[in-house]
């Protein structure tokens, strides 16, 4: 991740999983004769889909810089902490709570690692690697939790609609409302504490950067 040769690669493998995915999904749909469109909306209802796409657009504006409104955007360093935080979510939470209920095989184990394992290790490095330090708040955690917030606002409305829910720990047909918003509440509090870390963490390699520079620039006689 440290070279622009590996920040392209590594961008490609994130959209080339999750372009398979999507084919993976749309294919099933397509030979049970149900809505591709439906499919469509529901291979994107997933916070791990979302996650990774954002996380791709994220490698894809530093790995292909542009002037854009939104390549600036997605290359400012709060934008690529969210990114970060959101795939580690994505990659605990799948290994703590869902590993155990499918085990995919051929191509959909490709997918599922590439998503699940590979991309939020991947974050991580492009985090620490390319990332400048000393940017970030913790009132950029109180802006962050906003997608999570927004994503589980949807999949309450959506799952009240439809009877469909994307992960069995947020099924409210299941577990009934009160564990379900319990199980979120637990998320969204792992989620705000990793923010807090991963502020923590820049403010001190942020300024483990500046010491050296101030030293430089002031010399002792």
């Amino acid at each position: 991740m440290r070279g622009e040769k590996g920040l392209k690669l590594m961008a490609a493998v994130a959209w080339a999983a999750l372009a398979l995915q999507l084919y993976l999904a749309l294919e099933v749909r397509w030979n049970l004769g149900a809505s591709l469109v439906g499919g469509l909306i529901n291979v994107f209802s997933y916070f791990t889909v979302l996650s990774n796409t954002f996380a791709a657009s994220v490698l894809s504006a530093a790995a292909w810089p542009r002037s854009t409104w939104a390549a600036r955007c997605l290359r400012r360093p709060p934008v690529a902490g969210c990114a970060v935080i959101s795939m580690l979510l994505v990659g605990i939470a799948y290994n703590l709570l869902l590993r155990q209920y499918w085990n995919p095989q051929g191509a959909q184990w490709l997918a599922n690692e590439v998503l699940h394992n590979i991309m939020p290790l991947a974050m991580l490095g492009f985090w620490w690697w390319r990332v400048p330090k000393g940017h970030l708040r913790p009132a950029h955690v109180l802006a962050w939790a906003l997608y999570p917030l927004g994503w589980y606002g949807f999949t309450l409305l959506r799952g009240a609609s439809i009877g469909v829910w994307p992960y069995p720990f947020l099924d409210v047909t299941e577990l009934g409302f009160a564990r379900a918003f319990v199980n979120a509440l637990g998320l969204l509090g792992g989620y705000c504490g990793g923010g807090l870390a991963l502020v923590a963490l820049d403010r001190y390699l942020g300024l483990r950067q500046v010491r050296p520079r101030r030293a430089a620039s002031n010399p002792r006689p």
